[in-house]
């Protein structure tokens, strides 16, 4: 219509124009490289973004893939951690203690359309418990100006209000009402539609909710025209705004009386783009604000294109949220069920939210803060972290999420809907629609075993009087009086509850690990080296593996330079560190040197320390499992 007007009026025309460009696409189509099984290099080539899972390949090409990569965990858009989510919130501490942006979580409602088991009849107070515990732990990973967003409804609003007060009596709270089902629920007084997103922010920090424009607000223009709007009237409120990518990256300074700028627009070689107060026909005007009251107003100002060139406006105050969120797209039925049978092609998954709803909350707290990290621990079919994609896609933000989710759809809903959203932003029965909207994305999946794992793979030391008194307890009371009584005697001193013999071959350490409802587990592979990185709370840096060693460096949270050797060990212990020695100097590194503040290393060593900063992995990493509570990760 813009390009072509005349065409644009005339229906034949424009109906012919249409048919031709849909011509043109489906050659298009057809010009690309058809899926086959094996893929082809062509069709790689032609999808770019198709998502690459390691664990479909062997340990050595991982090894060299992680190796070419530098800055390893600055490069990552997201953590899935495939666990009982207050475990993961455990073996999160170290790594993310106070550095989450916003905390999105939607947990189970307790209702009887959704049920939760319990071991008593106590309903509610096992459900405010599986919260308080939870929200307790999650509160250490947020940043002062963190917000916290939960959904609920009903059921158990007064009981979540009443635990959200009491853990977080620095924070205000918000109750924002949601139609999320226009059609409505109906019960026996009244037809639900609505349930709650309670907002949870910093009492001490403003503006942690992101102000917005009243909708239909038209914004007016902010230079002036009139009595008073020329240059001469007000020299001070002359001056250049820069912009670029669609925002205002600085403001200039009011040039000499004998400079004219030579148009509204003028590209720097900066990339910017300076805007000066010129109207149509090149009258040199002046601004609404002078450079004394500019920055007061900055948030209010709006870039658009007029007149073919950049302009800008000025909006009235920006608000706050209302406190009813009412309209189509936050209808679960069309944008969260429908969508995600769309992305998946089949239905199984129950109760998704809205997608347009949590990238409404994801931006509303993290607007002013693009590269927040967002945590989900009640995460379901995955929509926050698609939220957070698409929040990206839109602003060019680079926001990461954490997910931590137990569930058995975590391999067939979370886990397919992140890597097919990232291929593409439309899919209808499954199948992509656009396969030229994806984007560059990767995220690293963390298995931590169960409970009942850990358990599996208890190694008890039993003395004959315990072994008396186990064989006289009653069946019925044999697992509370084992966990109550063995687990604090048997265990004491922690060293029966991990192998540090298989530390000698740490790439080969194993457990028991059920593999089906029955109990029946199976011998599974270990990885104690992305288990100890989480331990130490290491931002990796670089992975590298050289003939039997494999290295990590990286920063602790805290602050030091981190060097981890791994090694397999033999029966002697000389030529262990002989070897050691040697590879320790082909990389160029001293342990008497202060390149690094700490130096890890499985088995005994020979290494001169002056500094005192090489410690022995097996010592480290039995303290600090079982000061987090934390047990292995999968491989």
């Amino acid at each position: 219509e813009k390009l072509y007007p005349e065409i644009a009026a005339n229906a034949a025309q424009r109906e012919e124009w249409v048919k031709l460009c849909a011509i043109d696409e489906i050659k298009k189509d057809l010009a690309q490289p058809g899926y086959s099984e094996p893929l082809t290099v062509a069709f790689l080539k032609a999808n770019p973004y198709l998502m690459l899972d390691t664990r479909h390949f062997g340990r050595e090409f991982t090894l060299k893939l992680l190796a070419s990569i530098e800055n390893l965990d600055e490069t990552l858009d997201g953590v899935c951690f495939q666990s009982e989510n207050f475990q993961a919130l455990q073996l999160m501490q170290e790594r993310y203690k106070e550095q989450v942006g916003y905390v999105y979580i939607d947990p189970p409602y307790n209702t009887a359309s959704a049920p939760i088991l319990y071991k008593n009849d106590y309903k509610h107070s096992s459900w405010a418990t599986l919260m308080m515990d939870r929200l307790r732990v999650s509160q250490q990973l947020v940043a002062k100006d963190c917000v916290t967003t939960i959904a609920i409804d009903d059921t158990e609003l007064a009981d979540l209000t009443k635990i959200l007060e009491q853990i977080a009596p620095s924070y205000r709270l918000s109750k924002v009402t949601v139609v999320h089902n226009p059609k409505g629920s109906i019960t026996k007084d009244f037809n639900r539609t609505h349930e709650y997103a309670l907002f949870l922010t910093p009492e001490n920090i403003d503006d942690c909710i992101a102000r917005s424009l009243e909708e239909n607000e038209t914004p007016r223009k902010m230079r002036r025209w009139g009595e008073n709007s020329r240059r001469i009237d007000r020299k001070l409120s002359f001056y250049p705004i820069y912009v670029k990518d669609g925002k205002i990256t600085r403001i200039g300074i009011v040039p000499e009386d004998d400079f004219h700028p030579r148009g509204r627009n003028v590209v720097v070689p900066s990339g910017e783009v300076e805007i000066w107060p010129i109207d149509g026909d090149g009258v040199e005007r002046r601004w609404n604000f002078g450079l004394d009251s500019i920055k007061d107003n900055r948030k209010r100002i709006v870039i658009r294109e007029f007149e073919g060139t950049l302009d800008l406006f000025l909006t009235h105050e920006l608000t706050v949220p209302k406190t009813v969120w009412i309209g189509g797209e936050y209808d679960a039925g069309n944008y969260g069920n429908s969508l995600l049978i769309s992305l998946l092609g089949e239905k199984i998954f129950d109760f998704p939210k809205s997608i347009h709803l949590v990238t409404r909350c994801v931006t509303l707290a993290t607007k002013e803060k693009p590269t927040a990290l967002v945590l989900d621990y009640f995460p379901g079919s995955g929509t926050t972290a698609h939220a957070v994609i698409e929040v990206n896609r839109k602003d060019k933000g680079a926001r990461k999420y954490v997910l931590a989710e137990m569930g058995n759809h975590f391999e067939t809903v979370t886990i397919p809907r992140l890597k097919k959203v990232v291929y593409s932003t439309d899919w209808k029965e499954g199948k992509p629609q656009s396969r030229n909207t994806g984007i560059s994305h990767a995220f690293k999946i963390v298995r931590l075993e169960s409970y009942e794992d850990a358990l599996n793979n208890l190694q008890l030391k039993r003395t004959p009087d315990q072994e008396i008194a186990l064989n006289a307890a009653q069946e019925k009371t044999r697992d509370q009086y084992l966990l109550s009584y063995f687990l604090d005697v048997e265990s004491a001193g922690s060293a029966s509850l991990l192998d540090l013999d298989q530390f000698r071959d740490p790439f080969a350490y194993r457990l028991k690990i059920a593999t089906s409802s029955a109990g029946e587990t199976t011998d599974t592979n270990i990885d104690l080296v992305e288990t100890f990185n989480w331990l130490l709370g290491l931002k990796v840096k670089h992975m590298d593996a050289q003939k039997g060693f494999l290295t990590v460096t990286g920063e602790k949270r805290a602050g030091g330079r981190t060097l981890v050797i791994w090694r397999t060990l033999s029966d002697d212990p000389v030529t262990d560190n002989a070897a050691l020695e040697k590879f320790l100097a082909k990389i160029a590194v001293n342990p008497a040197d202060t390149e690094f503040e700490y130096l890890y290393v499985n088995g005994s060593h020979t290494l001169t320390d002056p500094h005192n900063k090489v410690h022995l992995i097996e010592e480290a990493f039995q303290r600090l499992m079982f000061e987090s509570g934390t047990f292995e990760s999968l491989e």
